[in-house]
């Protein structure tokens, strides 16, 4: 089974060896994806809600190049830097996933850069 590396245009850059989302068969597995601009730059500091919706907008791209939609999506990994954001993180999520939410967890955790609030990696099934 063949693989394809996926990296819309626009895309940030890595900040280690990855691709921004991998296609497999009918599966898109995207890359944890942090609130970091095409310029490498922060999307959003101190805001959750631009934070959010920056990472669930670079997640739509991902599976976009793959052909696929935010339907598609199966599970999502979220990681908060503070468990304050959560509802805030929450109402930004909705709109991205109004009905038939997928699957997922949510944690705190230390991010790669102190001004990261959110990182999301996702998992979609295409039709």
């Amino acid at each position: 089974m063949p693989k394809i590396l996926l990296a819309p245009a626009g895309s940030a850059p890595p900040l280690a060896p990855y691709s921004p989302g991998v296609k497999s068969d009918n599966v898109v597995y995207v890359s944890g994806v942090l609130p970091i601009g095409p310029g490498g730059e922060t999307v959003g500091a101190g805001d959750i809600k631009a934070q959010t919706r920056h990472v669930l907008q670079s997640i739509e791209a991902v599976i976009a190049s793959a052909g696929g939609k935010m339907s598609d999506v199966a599970m999502n990994s979220i990681f908060l830097k503070r468990l304050s954001d959560y509802q805030a993180m929450n109402e930004v999520y909705a709109e991205f996933f109004p009905k038939e939410p997928p699957a997922r967890y949510c944690i705190r955790a230390d991010l790669v850069k102190d001004e990261f609030l959110v990182e999301i990696s996702s998992i979609a099934h295409l039709a």
